[in-house]
């Protein structure tokens, strides 16, 4: 590469899609709100580790990849695809790890399954995501439960085997159900795009109506669990407070699936992303109440 030669110029910045850290930012918010003893200083450094390296290293490989044209997760209109967001990527994706090691080397090691797996979902050698069930669990997988774990486990003062105990393993799942049951939905509008790639994801596979339903679906285990989580390790005002913040997004989804059963011209990349954000939002207040509550002195 030449003595001038640097990745992030303005196309590949666009590309980090920030955007996409908030709708992941929920997961991490839920990781924290279930310890009370929270070291500060870890949790920033995770944080930042998260949502402005290793999220978009992700984001920028899986645009490389991908060279969509149509609009993708939080972009309506992408730039043209070079080779500078291959590259851009290992470097965020090295910084994000070495900027963990503040934290404890451990979590740097921990991090490579994630980074790997965000690899292979897009790598077109293995390409999880031409597989709609493979790839629907390995995205459930690490962006829910193992990034619960990473947030819950690293952002304590006092790291230790004992974490992994019932209540932790139930955060962890309802964290992949909740990710689980709005994913299919980010991807309703790319069908044709991603078919003629390949890629049948789950959405492609279950159809448009078929991924409300199935969201449906998951989101009720979702409160099920939820209400067993709540109640069992907290108090019922929890459970309350989770469905109440949830609400606005209850009834946008709702009257989503009812424009779509209409006419499926409405499972579009404005609605999915509108959707998305609400949701989004929703469990944002909903982690940040209940952070506040855990942590009252």
């Amino acid at each position: 590469m030449p003595a001038t030669y640097h990745p992030f110029d303005r196309n590949t910045l666009i590309h980090f899609r920030l955007i996409f850290s908030v709708f992941l930012f929920p997961v991490y918010l839920f990781g924290l709100s279930q310890t009370q003893d929270i070291n500060f200083f870890n949790t920033l450094i995770i944080f930042v580790a998260l949502h402005f390296f290793i999220y978009p290293a992700s984001n920028l490989y899986n645009s490389y990849w991908d060279k969509d044209i149509g609009s993708i997760g939080g972009l309506k209109h992408p730039p043209p695809v070079t080779k500078k967001l291959y590259h851009a990527s290992i470097w965020l994706d090295v910084s994000g790890i070495l900027l963990v090691f503040i934290v404890h080397p451990l979590l740097g090691l921990f991090l490579l399954p994630y980074i790997c797996a965000s690899k292979v979902y897009s790598w077109p050698v293995i390409r999880l995501k031409k597989y709609p069930v493979i790839g629907w669990l390995t995205v459930i997988l690490f962006q829910g439960a193992y990034t619960f774990f990473l947030v819950n486990y690293f952002s304590t003062t006092d790291i230790t085997t004992e974490w992994w105990n019932e209540k932790n393993m139930l955060a962890m799942t309802l964290s992949s159900l909740l990710i689980g049951a709005y994913y299919p939905l980010t991807q309703i509008y790319q069908h044709e795009e991603d078919s003629k790639r390949g890629d049948f994801t789950i959405s492609y596979k279950l159809g448009i109506k078929g991924t409300f339903i199935f969201t449906i679906v998951l989101f009720s285990l979702s409160i099920v669990l939820a209400y067993y989580y709540f109640t069992l390790y907290y108090a019922f005002t929890h459970f309350l407070t989770f469905t109440f913040c949830l609400l606005p997004a209850i009834l946008y989804f709702l009257w989503w699936f009812s424009l779509c059963v209409k006419n499926p011209q409405f499972a579009d990349f404005k609605h999915a992303m509108r959707m998305t954000m609400i949701s989004s939002i929703c469990l944002i207040l909903a982690f940040s109440i209940l952070l506040l509550l855990n942590n009252r002195k």
